[in-house]
């Protein structure tokens, strides 16, 4: 409240704090933003490619992986990685082994910290691989419970 213009106490210091915080809080999120872009295109690159989690069935499935960790699936001799994405893009990273190869080529990963990058062998019988349609060229074509 003004009065003979000038401003209650408080108000000014107030309205800054106010400010200062939801400038703080939008650049946090643009700098986890800006992560997130660069790890997608780090996965893209290195040959990965990106499910979109558009329906319902999907997005359940997305949440049950561990958010933004690799984690590897080995299914009749072939090994698969997987990068969930839930915050952002809502996607899912799949690549094959030479696919994650890359990656840790690309981010120059010395051979531990490439280790501990994917340790999580995942497993979940109640996964339903159908439900992301066809892989194609990415690898073989998953039965349900894979």
């Amino acid at each position: 409240m003004k009065s003979n213009g000038i401003a209650a106490p408080g108000t000014s210091h107030q309205r800054g704090s106010a400010v200062a915080l939801l400038l703080g809080v939008v650049g946090l999120s643009a700098c986890q933003s800006q992560q997130v872009l660069q790890q997608e295109s780090a996965l893209s690159a290195a040959g990965f490619s990106v499910r979109i989690a558009n329906t319902a069935e999907r997005q359940a499935m997305l949440n049950r992986l561990p958010a933004d960790q690799f984690v590897q699936r080995v299914s009749g001799g072939v090994i698969s990685y997987f990068y969930a994405e839930p915050s952002v893009c809502g996607c899912l990273y799949v690549g094959s082994q030479q696919a994650f190869s890359q990656y840790i080529s690309n981010q120059q990963l010395d051979f531990e910290a490439a280790q501990r990058v994917a340790l999580l062998n995942y497993y979940d019988a109640a996964w339903n691989w159908d439900a992301w349609g066809p892989w194609g060229p990415l690898g073989p074509i998953y039965g349900p419970g894979w």
